[in-house]
C-alpha cells in the first residue's frame, strides 16, 4: 500500500505488549492478501488487472474486493460523487499515483480525462463477486478506503483470537479496542498542519473506535508558487483549493471513517459542515484562517487532551500510546 503500519496487542495475562512471531506472520499474511487484491503498486494485483481490462463484461474478483468496491460506491452515492474511486486517471495525471512524477496537466487534458471519471460508470455485485466497467477506459483507485478496510480486517482477526486490548494503525488510519498497557484509553495524536516537524495538534483518548484523518499538508507539490494537494476533486479534475486543512473522522468502521475523511476534504468547509450535521458524523476539522488555524467539530472534547508536544511515533495520526 506504499505506507507503514503499527500494531500493538496487549496480553490478557500480564497486560504487557506482546511480541509473538506467529501472530506477526499471520497478520503479515492478511496484509499481503489485501495488498494482492487492492494495491495499485502491485502490477499483478486484482485492481491492477481490472484497470488493464478493456472490456465491459463482468470481471471476477475476490469477496473482499467486491465488498470494498460496493462500500465505496455507497459512499459515492451518499456524498454525490465527492468520493469517487474512478478518480485513478486523475491521480496519475497529477503525479500522485504509484509512479510519482508531479506535473501540471493542461485544461484540455484534464477535460479529456474527466470523460472517464464517474462512479456511475462502474457496477459491482457481491454474489458472485464481480465488477464491471460501463466505460472501458475507467480505472479505479482504492487508496482512500482500502487502508481502512485492512485495519478492520486485522481487528476482526484479533477479535477472533480473543484479544480484548489492541491498537491497529495503517497509514494513519486507526482502530482501537479496550485499553493500553497502563489500563487507560489509547491515545492517538493528530498532527498540527501549521508545523513541518510533526507537532501534535491534539490527542484523542480512544477506546473501541476507529479514527481516520485526511489532510492536504503532507502529500503535495509546489509549482510556480502554487501548492497542489494530492486530494483530487473528481468533479473538477483538479487538486482541492480551499481552506480546509485536515479532517478527522471517528466511526465504528475504519473503512467508513477513511472514506468519509476523504470525501469531506474534497467538499471543503461549508459543504463538509452541512454533510456532517445532516449525517451526524463525529469529526474534527482544522480550517485555515490566514496564517492561523481554527478548529470546528463535534467530538466530545472531554475526551481530548490538547497538546503541542513532539510526536513520539510517526504514522499518519502522529503517534499511538
Amino acid at each position: 500500500m506504499g505506507t507503514r503500519y503499527h500494531i500493538s496487542v496487549v496480553s490478557p495475562l500480564n497486560k504487557k505488549l506482546i511480541d509473538q512471531p506467529d501472530l506477526t506472520k499471520e497478520i503479515d499474511a492478511l496484509l499481503v492478501e489485501v495488498n494482492r487484491q487492492m494495491s495499485t503498486y502491485d502490477p499483478n494485483s486484482e485492481i491492477s488487472q481490472f484497470n488493464k481490462y478493456q472490456q465491459t463484461d463482468w470481471f471476477n474478483v475476490s469477496k473482499d474486493f467486491a465488498f470494498v468496491v460496493s462500500s465505496a460506491q455507497a459512499v459515492s452515492k451518499e456524498t454525490q460523487g465527492t468520493f469517487d474511486i474512478t478518480v485513478a486517471p486523475l491521480i496519475d495525471l497529477w503525479g500522485f499515483g504509484a509512479k510519482t512524477q508531479f506535473v501540471l496537466p493542461t485544461e484540455k487534458i484534464i477535460k479529456s480525462s474527466l470523460k472517464n471519471i464517474g462512479y456511475d460508470l462502474l457496477e459491482v455485485r457481491t454474489s458472485p463477486p464481480a465488477i464491471k466497467k460501463l466505460n472501458k477506459n475507467i480505472r479505479i483507485d482504492l487508496s482512500a478506503i482500502a487502508k481502512g478496510f485492512a485495519v478492520d480486517k486485522i481487528a476482526e482477526y484479533l477479535n477472533g483470537k480473543g484479544y480484548l486490548d489492541y491498537s491497529v494503525e495503517i497509514g494513519g488510519e486507526v482502530r482501537n479496542k479496550g485499553f493500553n498497557p497502563k489500563g487507560r484509553p489509547w491515545r492517538i495524536g493528530i498532527e498540527n498542519p501549521r508545523y513541518g516537524d510533526l507537532v501534535i495538534h491534539e490527542v484523542l483518548l480512544s477506546s473501541n473506535l476507529a479514527i481516520a484523518t485526511s489532510g492536504d499538508y503532507r502529500n503535495f507539490f509546489i509549482k510556480d508558487g502554487v501548492r497542489y494537494s494530492h486530494t483530487i476533486n473528481p468533479t473538477t479534475g483538479k487538486p482541492i483549493r480551499h481552506n480546509l486543512a485536515a479532517v478527522t473522522v471517528l466511526h465504528e468502521s475504519t473503512m467508513m471513517a477513511d472514506a468519509y475523511a476523504t470525501a469531506l476534504m474534497v467538499m471543503g468547509e461549508k459543504q463538509g459542515k452541512a454533510f456532517v450535521e445532516h449525517n451526524k458524523l463525529r469529526v474534527d476539522m482544522i480550517i485555515r484562517n490566514g496564517e492561523e488555524y481554527q478548529v470546528w467539530g463535534n467530538i466530545d472534547k472531554t475526551k481530548v487532551k490538547q497538546s503541542l508536544q513532539r510526536c513520539v511515533k510517526v504514522g499518519g495520526c502522529a503517534y499511538i500510546e
